[in-house]
């Protein structure tokens, strides 16, 4: 078959169609069909009926994006947008603006069942989970109310050197005067007040427990750093053409503080972005594992080293703790924040090639808190065959998360407590600690 150019892929897009608008769907959008035809829209609630608008797709598609963009019959959950930048066709940062607060983590609970169910044939009793999705601390909140939570903000810069956010599925910029749940911290720095000349992006950091800020600016090609001024005391750096990040002034890192300690973070490199998500995710971790003294434990794609600081201060003297992550300066932090403890040690490199490289045949305890693609099947074999007493997997995606459990479950291990957070509100995002023990000794 010759290959179609996308044009004519795309060539229902500006297409409108009335739907009775489905189940909600992973990714932030609800499932609805016109004459057959499967339809992604987002902008929409389940039981509505709408006027939904090609985004993306053809004839040939084996499914069609698209946006509501009129509202026929509206979900008593559906709540005007707080933000004016929300909406189809504007900014593609929060898919749930429309939605209220306990509907958005009841939206969320759907998810998570429907990915359980379908990719790993478990319900949430099987999985050890009461089927809610907990709000951090203060995040509760009531409608029209937004939370400022999100302490590190990726922002775009146009032709015109004017900040903004991309649009869904976008490299086209929304152009905002303040993004309503980025931190005050973010907030403050006023990076969308200001030009920026030259500049392909920027991200503004806003560290939690310290009043460290950081710009970390990334040039057009062959453009020049603009000079950095901006409303409050702040650390630059930029990035080069290999994605390489150097300190221009000040700090090259930032200090967080969680679990009693604090944590140098350099070069943009991974913390969560909830400014709570840090400390409720480690008391999940060691409320599920129970370390003892002198267990042994791994902590994989360990970041900065956040899980196996946590760990290191049960499992006592008699311990040990190994670290694998595969961003060197991630490593580099991670051994700097650790070098009171002398029973952690961090490796550098991807777990699936260090850790048969270690030799390790056995440990008691294993946290893992892979990427967004999830950990994968060989790797998952591999750590079931280290015969742990409990395993504590930590996932930013629910797809990820059961399809992983799937593996586990064919390698003798089952999930015995689940626990879901709302880390990301108003986006469909949701992180997971799932606590998997041998079927074996849980019987």
């Amino acid at each position: 078959m010759q290959n179609r150019t996308k044009e004519q892929a795309d060539e229902l897009v500006g297409e409108r169609y009335e739907v009775e608008v489905g189940p909600v769907a992973h990714g932030g959008h609800c499932i609805a069909r016109h004459e057959g035809r499967v339809l992604f829209v987002r902008h929409a609630l389940p039981g509505e009926r709408v006027v939904a608008k090609v985004t993306e797709g053809g004839p040939d598609s084996k499914f069609l994006r698209a946006d509501a963009v009129e509202i026929l019959q509206a979900s008593p959950d559906r709540v005007p947008a707080p933000c004016p930048y929300s909406g189809p066709g504007a900014c593609g940062g929060c898919d749930w603006q429309h939605v209220a607060p306990g509907a958005q983590r009841r939206l969320k609970v759907d998810v998570i069942t429907e990915q359980l169910s379908r990719l790993a044939g478990l319900s949430p009793q099987d999985a050890g989970w009461d089927g809610t999705v907990e709000p951090a601390p203060g995040d509760k909140g009531v409608e029209g109310k937004v939370p400022a939570w999100r302490t590190r903000v990726q922002f775009a810069v146009d032709a015109e050197g004017y900040a903004g956010l991309r649009r869904h599925r976008s490299h086209e910029i929304e152009r905002i005067d303040q993004c309503l749940i980025a931190a005050p911290g973010v907030t403050e720095l006023g990076i969308e007040t200001r030009e920026w000349p030259d500049t392909a992006s920027v991200e503004a950091i806003a560290a939690t427990g310290s009043n460290d800020r950081q710009v970390i600016v990334t040039p057009t090609p062959e453009g020049r750093l603009p000079i950095v001024e901006l409303d409050r005391p702040v650390s630059v750096a930029r990035v080069d053409e290999q994605g390489g990040v150097h300190k221009v002034h000040g700090r090259g890192f930032v200090r967080e503080r969680a679990v009693g300690r604090t944590w140098r973070v350099g070069s943009g490199g991974f913390w969560q972005v909830h400014p709570q998500a840090p400390d409720l995710l480690a008391e999940a971790v060691l409320d599920g594992l129970q370390p003892r003294d002198g267990d042994t434990a791994l902590d994989l794609y360990c970041g900065v080293g956040l899980f196996a600081g946590a760990i290191a201060e049960k499992v006592g003297e008699t311990g040990a703790v190994l670290g694998i992550e595969s961003g060197k300066r991630a490593v580099e932090d991670a051994r700097h924040n650790l070098a009171d403890l002398e029973r952690v040690r961090i490796e550098h490199g991807k777990v699936e090639s260090v850790l048969p490289r270690t030799k390790i045949t056995e440990a008691d305890l294993i946290v893992l808190d892979p990427p967004r693609v999830g950990a994968g099947k060989s790797t998952v074999k591999h750590l079931a065959s280290l015969g742990a007493r409990r395993i504590a997997y930590v996932a930013c995606d629910p797809a990820a998360l059961a399809r992983d459990l799937a593996y586990f479950a064919e390698a003798g291990y089952k999930p015995v407590s689940l626990r879901a957070f709302d880390l990301f509100p108003l986006t469909h995002h949701v992180e997971c600690v799932a606590i998997l023990e041998p079927v074996a000794k849980s019987a």
